[in-house]
């Protein structure tokens, strides 16, 4: 049958730059909801519809439950009442369940349809993309809240689980960045090709041995990588071609960079001692290869929610895993102590160091896999309200809302 969006009020304030209704919009285009309707009496007899309170935001997990469970009324906590602020109900009960939402009826008058809650709606609180904990909720729109909700919507776009540099260093310039972008009116799409010509220039620059504004323009880089993909989540606006150019863009660039800093000491050192400057390239070529193999075979065969997300210590090993950022961290170290040679060698062999490590865990895994039958992660296995939680929960678990209990719990499924 055919499936309908109604969206009932509006928001007294824009967030990132988008209406209610716009951000709606989007997130139900995700869904395959693209038809609207502003009456709901013109809706076809055989329809369903998602009405949707505009003064609330809503979690984009909570609007994909709310697609796939016909019949339901959802509830939230406002001032310790019950408040109805979504349906999914059939044509016939939609004028109803508008005046339900518009608190000119009781929700008890609406039959055979279940009440529910973001908890008892989504059975999971993991999100394996973003490799986090994250309780969905809604929150109401009001102009009080505008920075509030703002800050909610950009953390709840960051990963839990990644390198230091993206998790503690950039956030709270990459917020300003993402806050300008979208008063300007740039596109994520702007700021990644914007980062392609800065991988260019940033390789050359390296290759020519000018390390210093080489560096600088790759940190640049690195920081602007984290503002592409916060943009595009808060302001629900990626593409097929964006997310093709930053996803090949990242798996490419870095050993790129390791061979152009290596041709580039041949200016800066004309001669190196053993180990040799080839043999140092082909280590760090192998092992970032190897590493991407190890991540992917076990999401293909063992966890699709990653090898760093199986238990607390490959979530802390990836902090400082061989990657970009942390390996860029010993390029400047390098550089910065007048040895941008040794900064080198201290990337191939962490390279090599961190792979070994990626071996052994997928070994292990595959182990825990024969004998118990299956995999789980670790985040999968957290209470996101417990009221003791662990180090590794806190660190990891990166936004610390947390949405009321009531009587509508998971139990009422």
């Amino acid at each position: 049958m055919e499936m309908y969006a109604s969206f009932i009020g509006t928001a007294p304030i824009k967030l990132w730059g988008l209406t209610s209704h716009q951000r709606l919009q989007r997130i139900l285009e995700r869904f395959n909801v693209s038809k609207t309707v502003d009456d709901v009496e013109t809706l076809p007899a055989d329809s369903f519809v998602l009405l949707l309170r505009a003064d609330y935001l809503f979690d984009e997990r909570v609007i994909q439950a709310l697609i796939n469970t016909p019949n339901c009324l959802l509830i939230s906590k406002d001032k310790a009442q019950d408040q109805p602020i979504a349906a999914h109900v059939r044509a016939e009960s939609a004028s109803l369940a508008r005046d339900i939402l518009m608190n000119k009826k009781s929700a008890d008058s609406l039959s055979n349809t279940r009440k529910v809650t973001c908890q008892s709606l989504c059975s999971s609180t993991f999100q394996q993309q973003l490799k986090k904990i994250d309780p969905p909720s809604v929150e109401p729109i009001t102009p009080d809240k505008k920075f509030h909700l703002e800050k909610y919507l950009f953390s709840g776009s960051y990963k839990g689980v990644t390198d230091l540099i993206t998790k503690w260093v950039w956030p709270p310039l990459a917020m300003q960045v993402t806050r300008l972008c979208t008063k300007t009116g740039l596109k994520p799409n702007h700021v990644t090709l914007t980062s392609l010509v800065l991988v260019a220039a940033t390789t050359l620059l390296f290759w020519f041995g000018l390390f210093g504004w080489g560096l600088l323009f790759g940190w640049i880089m690195t920081f602007l990588d984290t503002v592409d993909g916060k943009l595009a989540r808060v302001t629900v606006n990626s593409s097929f071609f964006g997310n093709i150019l930053d996803h090949g863009l990242d798996l490419i660039h870095p050993p790129i960079w390791y061979l152009a800093w290596g041709m580039g000491l041949q200016t800066f050192f004309p001669t190196l001692p053993w180990p040799s400057l080839s043999l140092i390239l082909w280590l760090i070529l192998a092992g970032y290869v190897a590493g991407r193999m190890m991540e992917g075979a076990f999401e293909i065969a063992l966890g699709k929610f990653g090898i760093f997300c199986w238990r607390p210590f490959d979530s802390y090993f990836r902090l400082i895993t061989a990657r970009r950022n942390p390996n860029m961290l010993l390029l400047t170290a390098g550089f910065l102590t007048g040895h941008p040679d040794i900064g080198l060698l201290a990337v191939a062999v962490w390279t090599m160091a961190t792979t070994l490590v990626l071996i052994i865990r997928l070994l292990m895994a595959v182990r825990v896999k024969i004998t118990a039958g299956s995999l789980t992660s670790w985040l999968d296995e957290l209470d996101p309200y417990s009221k003791e939680p662990s180090l590794a929960t806190r660190i990891f678990t990166s936004r610390q809302h947390k949405p009321n209990r009531n009587k509508y719990s998971k139990t009422s499924r």
